[in-house]
């Protein structure tokens, strides 16, 4: 730990162990004190509410970068506010995810929206091998392990304290068929089984709804403190999206596709449909 005796009042920091996030929220936090101002007085000035401009001071939120500049304005500060702000947002981006099955075990609900490929909670061994076959694993132990960590992502959904989930499944997802038709069927039949599970809403989004705003999967993770995050997925990359501005859109477009998508009663005929349709056909017995 270490000090500067003219920092005007500010606390001791460990300026080594500092994250861009945390030097914003301090620096907001020593900006007022020296202005010698509340939060109640401050919000009249820079048009912001003052609990919005409390969490901000305790690092739970990173807020806006207009939030920042006026907040610079406010403090004569320049454009100091607003480049530590987009340090922090860029700390944010490089930070090392570490996969979205820590955040399920601690979610209350999921709702995801699956363009290509069956959602992974919904998927059944066979399908998820040969999912993931398709990207050349360099091992069959490497496959194994994959594989095995997808289902085990499935607990969230049969465990004792069941997350609530709803998937929107776009019709692409079940017109591209497995390669084996017994792992198609075999993952159809899955399909229809978990979507009458209590805590599962299944919504086929056909493709007579037309164009809409969500280009790739996404998922929304709903935690019991009321925070939201959101995991966007493309074909190479995703990107887990956390500050409640970003998120709030990706929530939106979401309803708005939901509206549109089947109901889970018209869902299940659908899929019951696609599994008639699929399942194949018994061959003849052959006379001795």
């Amino acid at each position: 730990m270490s000090s500067d005796s003219n920092n005007g009042g500010k606390d001791l920091i460990d300026w080594e162990w500092l994250s861009a996030r945390e030097l914003y929220a301090s620096e907001l936090a020593y900006r007022r004190q020296r202005a010698g101002l509340t939060l109640m007085e401050l919000g009249a000035k820079c048009l912001y509410e003052q609990s919005y401009l409390h969490r901000l001071e305790r690092g739970q939120r990173l807020g806006t970068v207009e939030a920042a500049a006026a907040l610079d304005k406010v403090y004569g500060t320049g454009e100091l506010l607003v480049k530590l702000w987009h340090l922090a947002k860029r700390e944010a981006k490089d930070r090392p995810f570490l996969g979205l099955a820590p955040l399920e075990a601690g979610a209350v609900s999921v709702q995801e929206y699956a363009v290509s490929a069956v959602p992974y909670l919904l998927q059944t061994r066979a399908y998820a091998e040969e999912q993931l076959r398709t990207a050349r694993p360099h091992s069959i132990k490497q496959l194994s392990a994959q594989v095995a960590a997808r289902l085990k992502r499935q607990d969230r959904l049969t465990g004792p304290n069941p997350v609530h989930y709803r998937a929107l499944i776009d019709e692409a997802v079940l017109r591209r068929r497995a390669r084996d038709p017994k792992t198609w069927t075999a993952q159809l039949a899955h399909l229809i089984e978990v979507a009458q599970q209590p805590d599962v809403s299944l919504h086929v989004v056909p493709f007579g709804t037309g164009p809409h705003h969500i280009r790739s999967c996404l998922e929304l993770i709903f935690f019991q403190d009321g925070r939201t995050v959101a995991y966007t997925q493309s074909s190479w990359s995703g990107h887990l999206v956390e500050e409640p501005e970003d998120v709030e859109p990706l929530r939106l477009a979401y309803d708005l596709l939901r509206d549109t998508a089947l109901t889970p009663t018209e869902s299940l005929n659908f899929l019951r449909t696609a599994l008639e349709e699929h399942a194949p056909q018994r061959q003849p017995t052959q006379p001795a």
